[in-house]
């Protein structure tokens, strides 16, 4: 069901494609092996001494666990919501929020989102909707209901051509309810949540999401009253109620610093959990590099943290020149400037000390 609903929010301040690294090879299962020993040649210089050897395979352990439980880590547990995914810039994204059984954008199509009923599509390059027609496909492999799937309303029509393309090429059935949700418009996912589209800033149409809870608050003239009064009133059609929304998750997708300065980005800044992107951390690739091809660098977040009431921040998108430990880094010295909790979306990245 689609309408239209104003939703009040604080009168706040106004608020390449990637650059691949040719390096990267992406592992479809990431395997920790123990790193060769830095210490070898102390310990081959002091005759193999029994006592150097378990001081250094300590000190190598304690490392190697530290690193392997920063990769294998699948969930994140922020403000009540365990959200979990992968986002590896210019390879895949698509981040998961059980609770609400959706998705945003569906990169490969993880095996994990095919159980979610909601899929939200923020812009067409191949690494935030390539999974698509798998993701519809598997659905209806394992009997589920076909899928409800949003998407910017420039990119609707291409959207059922491709699905049409694969229903021809497959000879199979693709069931799904596709909306086109526009700017400013809303949607009813269930009686006690909604979901609204913002605007993003990315080099080709894009919008982000964000999901709201539905409550009934009794009117304040109406509060004196006792239960049979307020029934009675209910009873003869008077609206006793005002709906309150209220912001929980933000989703951006790709997207340049400018929505942080949009009025009215404001209720994706005071959401519970803002999910965004921040796909350069050092000097290497600069703000203005960054801003070319419609991405933020992390030092714009930094820059712009006074406008960022949330509670939690996951970062996402990040480059895949970067390992975790660069990202652990960067996102401890954002932690610094912002009040909420920032945390890194690292599944999919290598550490130093993998193979």
């Amino acid at each position: 069901m689609q309408f239209s609903m104003t939703i009040t929010s604080p009168n706040f301040p106004s608020l390449p494609p990637f650059h691949q690294s040719t390096s990267y090879r992406h592992p479809p299962v990431i395997t920790l092996q123990k790193p060769t020993k830095p210490h070898d040649s102390c310990i081959k210089s002091a005759n193999n001494s029994g006592f150097l050897s378990a001081i250094g395979n300590a000190i190598e352990e304690q490392e190697y666990r530290k690193a392997r439980a920063e990769v294998i880590r699948k969930g994140t547990g922020l403000e009540g919501y365990t959200i979990e995914g992968i986002s590896i810039g210019g390879h895949e994204t698509c981040v998961i929020v059980p609770e609400f059984k959706c998705a945003f954008d569906i990169g490969r199509c993880p095996a994990r989102a095919v159980a979610m009923n909601f899929l939200f599509i923020t812009h067409a390059h191949l690494d935030h909707i390539g999974g698509l027609p798998m993701y519809v496909a598997t659905r209806g492999l394992y009997s589920l209901s076909p899928p409800t799937v949003f998407v910017p309303p420039s990119i609707k029509e291409d959207v059922e051509n491709l699905m049409e393309l694969h229903r021809k090429m497959g000879q199979v059935e693709l069931n799904l309810d596709l909306v086109a949700l526009d700017i400013g418009e809303t949607y009813e996912l269930r009686n006690d949540l909604v979901v609204r589209p913002f605007k993003t800033h990315h080099v080709i149409p894009s919008q982000g999401y964000v999901i709201y809870s539905v409550r009934k608050k009794l009117k304040k003239q109406y509060a004196h009253l006792k239960g049979r009064e307020i029934e009675k009133k209910k009873k003869s059609g008077v609206e006793i109620t005002d709906i309150i929304l209220s912001p929980e998750v933000a989703f951006t997708g790709d997207t340049n610093s400018d929505f942080l300065l949009d009025p009215r980005s404001s209720d994706a800044l005071r959401a519970k959990v803002l999910i965004t992107e921040a796909t350069f951390l050092d000097e290497k690739c600069d703000i203005e590099h960054a801003r070319e091809h419609g991405h933020m660098h992390i030092d714009e977040i930094t820059e712009h943290a006074k406008w960022i009431r949330n509670k939690a921040i996951l970062l996402t998108h990040f480059s895949s020149r970067y390992h975790i430990e660069d990202i652990r880094q960067a996102a401890a010295k954002l932690q610094s400037k912002i009040q909420g909790k920032v945390v890194p979306l690292t599944e999919g990245f290598r550490s130093i000390y993998s193979a």
